[in-house]
């Protein structure tokens, strides 16, 4: 059986989580603002939707379905949402979920994959774990990709801290998906290295 947090830990991990953020706001103003490549600045917006993509998609299938990793991890989202809102201000660039409601974005590619993720999560308590691990291996695919595209120290920084969220994310769902005597197979990340994460221990972040 799942093991509900109780008042006083979520409290704890709501004050780690803003001082965590604050942080790494701080360590974002310490560095020079440089010019962006076109595939940074991509990259950063494109980073921006797929972390609110994860939030919303919690959101709605924590409310469907009471599972502890999307009450929980929700919550995470909004945090990397908001480090990587706090790098596009740092850069100059404009934020592109500014304004818009849960379930809402200007990228077409992101709505429809919104859409298409959220249905599967409402189709039974064991589809909700395998889309949530969908769409850690995604970000984890994403966020290596887009490292590999910067020398920014400020970026590079923001992005290992998001895979090292999104690892910690991928462990939970993976471990929920156990109690379901669930499978799932990898769409994203090969089998070895969604294996290697999903078998190890979990990460400080």
């Amino acid at each position: 059986m799942e093991r509900i947090l109780d008042s006083q830990e979520l409290q704890q991990q709501l004050q780690h989580r803003v001082a965590h953020l604050a942080a790494l706001r701080q360590r974002i103003a310490a560095h020079p603002r440089q010019p962006l490549t076109a595939a940074e600045q991509r990259d950063l917006l494109h980073q921006c939707e797929e972390e609110k993509v994860a939030r919303d998609v919690y959101l709605r299938l924590g409310e469907r379905w009471g599972q502890e990793p999307f009450l929980h991890i929700s919550g995470a989202e909004q945090a990397h949402g908001e480090v990587v809102a706090a790098l596009l201000a740092h850069y100059g660039l404009p934020d592109p979920v500014r304004g818009l409601g849960v379930g809402q974005f200007h990228t077409p590619q992101l709505q429809a994959l919104h859409d298409a993720l959220l249905a599967d999560g409402l189709r039974s308590e064991l589809a909700a774990i395998q889309t949530g691990l969908r769409i850690e291996e995604l970000d984890i695919d994403d966020l290596r990709k887009a490292s590999s595209r910067t020398r920014q120290p400020a970026i590079l920084a923001v992005y290992a801290e998001l895979e090292r969220g999104s690892r910690n994310h991928l462990r939970a769902f993976f471990q929920h998906l156990q109690q379901y005597d669930g499978e799932y197979v990898p769409q994203h990340l090969s089998l070895s290295d969604f294996e290697a994460v999903a078998w190890s221990e979990h990460e400080p972040c």
